[in-house]
């Protein structure tokens, strides 16, 4: 787990929850008409969450072996840490959370005076979170066949 991305999360997941019932979504919302900003707003929480629990370390020489290890599995050795099984369980982890976080946060607008909760708003945040997984899992790809 990489600290500081972490720590960047869990401050990013604080502001969502604390920002509920400013006047800044009030402003915002003139612009939003559809909460589109949704999309957004949860694709990086997800991408944070990502850079969170991947163990990637960007130098150029280990990055081609940690982004083959993503996309190959070895048989004889499943408890192998860079086994792809594992990479896919920081994805799915990374976009379960992101999801729960989703879901608290319509939870709690529902009793903050002024807002509302609403599935519409869940259905949009599922979509940001499943975009950055999908394009987050397509980069590393191509550029571990790039590498390779």
């Amino acid at each position: 787990m990489r600290l500081f991305f972490s720590i960047l999360s869990i401050a990013y997941v604080a502001g969502i929850f604390l920002l509920a019932d400013s006047s800044v979504v009030s402003d915002l919302s003139t612009f939003n008409p559809y909460s589109l900003l949704h999309i957004p707003l949860y694709g990086i929480l997800t991408f944070l969450l990502i850079l969170s629990f991947t163990p990637l370390k960007f130098n150029p020489g280990n990055l081609s072996r940690e982004m083959r290890s993503l996309f190959q599995r070895d048989p004889s050795n499943p408890s192998n840490p860079s086994n792809s099984t594992n990479w896919r369980n920081y994805f799915l982890l990374s976009g379960g959370i992101a999801l729960f976080v989703a879901i608290a946060d319509e939870i709690h607008q529902a009793y903050v005076p002024g807002r509302d909760a609403s599935i519409t708003d869940v259905l949009l945040d599922m979509v940001g979170i499943s975009l950055t997984l999908f394009l987050t899992f397509r980069f590393l790809k191509i550029k571990t066949s790039l590498r390779l």
